[in-house]
């Protein structure tokens, strides 16, 4: 009898390099979908914010059967992790590398390496993983094909480099003697034959794609026969089954019904082991979960039965619990205040979650599966600080709950700072931009007046210019809006973690102030048509507006407080022109990401299902002059 063969490998690249797709086109032309199924594009991509953002946020994944391709005719399965590009979620990469054998590295045939592909790439290099270069997008009228192939393999070696490790560095060499993959995953081709710039790869399928990852990727080193170990290295839910746990079995076998060892931490770091029972076993087959009965060293499945598992827990031998090591994270950058919705319009959003106890809750219930965040208490009962990996994991985190029913109130992002040696240091990030030439000094002073140093410029094709840059993480707040107003829509920026430096000295991130309302009530066109030279608003007539309410952008760098309620006092007097219409600029509507970029420091948001207000911290105009007042006699 034929042994079933595994090969478990993760799609990793930058962002809207085409990981998602290419998967896509792997299900498909395994019969994942059926011969009557629906073909959706970026089927992996099922969150909501994943398809509204064109992104993928959440590591998934899929196992595709390919029958009779293993050894002397036997199963093949491979285990796809899709994994999210964006540093932001770089806690998903993390796990998904936890959970493979190799690597297959998309990049687009244009663009080359960007940050995120740096990213990727150093966490399968420090996990030691080989490393199947895959092009992709070949049939791009700008591709330069031969240009990325060399750029990604001088990446793999600048990567292994810094690594400071002899065995990476060898290994690293080494990858550079395997198949170079070429693909165009919208058409569902590739190949190992170079099919020149601009043009779809010879061939009709994927297979190409399929017989280096089996020839090349090495058989799960596990042993069928050895006592039971596995780690859960993500989670979901049902709502008949409850918590479910994702596996990856290193050794033995595990069968529904069996009773295992579960190994999870306490919060002094020490082991604690329980018996518990295998209520059910699921095997991934295309994108559904099938039951089934027995799974073996090498495959990736997902057990029920343990409703307080947790992701880096270890399910082992009864007899022999030994535990497996814990998941790794870097560490957050990014922080939020978030909190119960305290504004005078609290419960008026259409939430219907408002109070502190469900607030709380809801953040506690996103730690069991979001290993990148950290939730702290602070000094008011009713508000919590979150950190994270970016202001974009952050902030789908806040639209997630927002669309759940939740009002909150989310603070202005801060920065992640540490005393090392007395030394207060701070997070920085690498940013690489690409513009057309003709913006690049206002970007350039852009990022000066954030604190940013550049590290290198290159003239590209097409008039444009790509310069990479040092930043404080701080310095990349609020950044995205004036980037692509001096761009003109048309820049491209990209960041990743570059560790910790000290403190780079005060950042002024915003050149408006806010026109901030000094009264409630009801907004009048009347009141917009005489601040209309003031700046541009975010509300129109009609709305209800209270004091302390931001309700525009001031064109100078200061704040202002305004009667946005006023009304036009009436007379017995006629004039020609008295019922002219009025004309009124479009509001600015923001979106949440802008809302939190806009934030200045003594703001925040409210932010509810059908409503999102920019607000001073401090309502009260008077007292919010008292505090500048004491705050200014201090610094004499």
């Amino acid at each position: 009898m034929t042994q079933t063969e595994f090969r478990n490998v993760a799609i990793v690249a930058h962002v809207d390099h085409g990981k998602t797709t290419l998967v896509n086109g792997m299900l498909e032309q395994s019969g994942a979908f059926g011969d009557h199924g629906e073909h959706t594009d970026r089927v992996m991509d099922s969150n909501d914010q994943e398809r509204e953002r064109g992104i993928t946020i959440l590591a998934k994944n899929t196992a595709i059967h390919r029958k009779g391709l293993g050894k002397d005719g036997g199963d093949l399965i491979i285990n796809v992790i899709d994994t999210p590009g964006h540093a932001d979620f770089g806690g998903e990469v993390e796990r998904g590398i936890s959970m493979v054998d190799g690597v297959v590295l998309l990049v687009d045939a244009s663009e080359g390496p960007l940050p995120q592909t740096r990213f990727v790439l150093t966490k399968a290099l420090e996990a030691k993983l080989p490393v199947i270069i895959c092009v992709n997008k070949t049939d791009r009228p700008d591709a330069r094909i031969d240009e990325v192939v060399a750029e990604s393999q001088d990446l793999l070696l600048e990567i292994a480099a810094g690594l400071d490790d002899p065995e990476a560095e060898a290994a690293a060499e080494e990858l550079l003697d395997l198949p170079v993959l070429y693909a165009s995953g919208r058409a569902g081709i590739a190949s190992t034959e170079n099919p020149g710039n601009g043009n779809v790869p010879e061939g009709e399928d994927l297979q190409p794609l399929f017989d280096v990852i089996y020839n090349v990727l090495p058989e799960p080193s596990a042993s069928v026969d050895g006592p039971l170990q596995a780690h859960v290295a993500n989670l979901d839910s049902s709502d008949f089954l409850g918590r479910i746990a994702l596996l990856r079995i290193y050794s033995g076998k595990i069968k529904k019904g069996q009773q295992v060892a579960w190994i999870s931490w306490d919060e002094d770091g020490n082991e604690v082991v329980k018996n518990v029972k295998v209520a059910e076993l699921l095997r991934t087959v295309g994108f559904e979960r099938e039951p089934d009965t027995e799974a073996i060293a090498g495959d990736i499945i997902a057990i029920s039965g343990i409703p307080e598992i947790m992701i880096g827990d270890t399910i082992a031998d009864v007899d022999n619990p030994v535990a497996l090591p814990k998941i790794h994270i870097d560490e957050p950058a990014i922080s939020m205040t978030i909190g119960v919705n305290t504004s005078p319009m609290a419960g008026q959003g259409g939430g219907d979650k408002l109070t502190a106890r469900m607030v709380k809750a809801r953040l506690d219930q996103e730690l069991i599966g979001n290993v990148s965040i950290k939730v702290l208490p602070t000094e008011r009962p009713d508000a919590w600080e979150v950190q994270g990996r970016g202001e974009m994991a952050l902030s789908v985190l806040i639209e997630n709950m927002r669309r759940e029913g939740f009002e909150l109130t989310v603070g202005k992002p801060q920065v992640v700072t540490q005393v090392i040696d007395g030394k207060t240091m701070e997070p920085y990030e690498m940013l690489t931009v690409d513009t057309p030439s003709e913006h690049q000094g206002a970007v350039t002073q852009l990022l000066a007046t954030r604190k940013g140093q550049m590290q290198s410029m290159d003239v590209r094709e097409g008039d444009w210019v790509r310069m990479t840059f040092r930043v404080p993480a701080r310095g990349l707040i609020g950044f995205r809006t004036q980037f692509l107003t001096e761009t003109r829509g048309a820049g491209i920026a990209n960041s990743i973690s570059d560790g910790l430096d000290v403190w780079a000295g005060e950042i002024k991130s915003r050149a408006t102030g806010s026109l901030v309302a000094d009264r409630s009530g009801q907004i009048t066109a009347y009141a917009l048509q005489q601040l209309a030279d003031r700046g541009d608003f975010f509300v129109e007539p009609g709305m209800e507006a209270y004091e302390g309410m931001v309700v525009g952008a001031n064109n100078r760098d200061e704040d202002m407080d305004i009667n946005i309620t006023k009304e036009k006092k009436l007379t017995n007097m006629r004039s020609a022109t008295a019922d002219a219409t009025v004309t009124l600029q479009k509001a600015r509507t923001l979106s949440l990401d802008e809302a939190l970029e806009f934030c200045g420091g003594d703001e925040c948001v409210e932010v509810a299902p059908n409503v999102l207000r920019v607000r001073k911290v401090e309502l009260s105009a008077t007292d919010r002059k008292r505090a500048a007042s004491r705050a200014k006699q201090l610094n004499k």
